[in-house]
């Protein structure tokens, strides 16, 4: 064998081994996969499921539809055109200290009670004498400078508004009707104030009415009844107005 023939066979094929092709493919996917996450970390969690889905299926291990069945998007019939941004629980916090400067500054604080619920619930007090003549759903007219105060604290909020109307357990005198009907008309002369002064949006609000149901107070003393004759401005963080937790009990602050 000479030497060209030798060299011949000793000669080195052009180019890399088959299975490091595959090799860099796969690791190409694999960061390729990785860098999708950190890109999406900041997404909602239906929107990553949907994608983590996508993926899935792109690598032959799973089904999108299977995904798709934790998490699943309530539906609203009508959408209200007054829309807000999801509030942190320490924004809950400056809010309310905001909106107990500016009561202090209108020098209302001895007619509206400022009360922070919880992470996502900010209460303004009302107390009957304030709004209404003793079993009267029609605003007083001396209200209604309170009322557009207390509108302008509320509008710039990013919260929904639920105007609750309360009564103690005094039967009414004949010619007015029922404790829950007088509550129910009270917080709608409220709503009703505020939507036809262009003061507040009217699919930004809500009022209900809940009689004697819901006292703050026992209804053992004409002073614990006249704190429970009240009409609540309930602010909301999130949009489940107009449902109120059951079973509140006396003494309790309701919602």
């Amino acid at each position: 064998m000479d030497c060209k023939e030798e060299e011949k066979c000793h000669e080195c094929k052009v180019g890399a081994p088959l299975w490091m092709v595959t090799f860099a493919d796969m690791i190409t996917l694999l960061l390729t996969f990785f860098v999708l996450l950190v890109s999406m970390a900041t997404m909602d969690r239906v929107k990553f499921s949907a994608a983590a889905a996508s993926m899935k299926n792109a690598f032959g291990t799973g089904i999108a539809s299977s995904s798709h069945s934790e998490y699943k998007i309530q539906t609203i019939p009508s959408t209200p055109s007054t829309q807000f941004a999801p509030i942190q629980t320490d924004s809950i916090d400056k809010i309310t200290k905001r909106i107990e400067t500016e009561i202090k500054a209108l020098n209302i604080q001895n007619f509206v009670e400022l009360i922070q619920k919880d992470d996502d619930t900010i209460i303004l007090r009302l107390d009957e004498a304030v709004l209404f003549k003793r079993d009267q759903s029609k605003i007083s007219p001396e209200a209604y400078p309170l009322l557009r105060q207390l509108a302008d604290i509320i509008r710039p909020i990013p919260m929904r508004l639920r105007i609750e109307g309360h009564t103690d357990d005094t039967l009414p005198p004949k010619g007015v009707r029922d404790n829950l009907d007088l509550s129910i008309d009270r917080s709608v002369s409220v709503l009703s104030f505020l939507t036809r002064s262009r003061l507040l949006p009217l699919d930004r609000m809500s009022a209900v009415g809940y009689g004697p149901d819901r006292p703050v107070v026992p209804n053992t003393s004409e002073q614990g009844r006249a704190k429970n004759r009240r009409v609540d401005f309930i602010l909301r963080a999130h949009t489940t107005l107009g449902l109120g937790n059951t079973g509140t009990k006396a003494g309790e602050i309701p919602l």
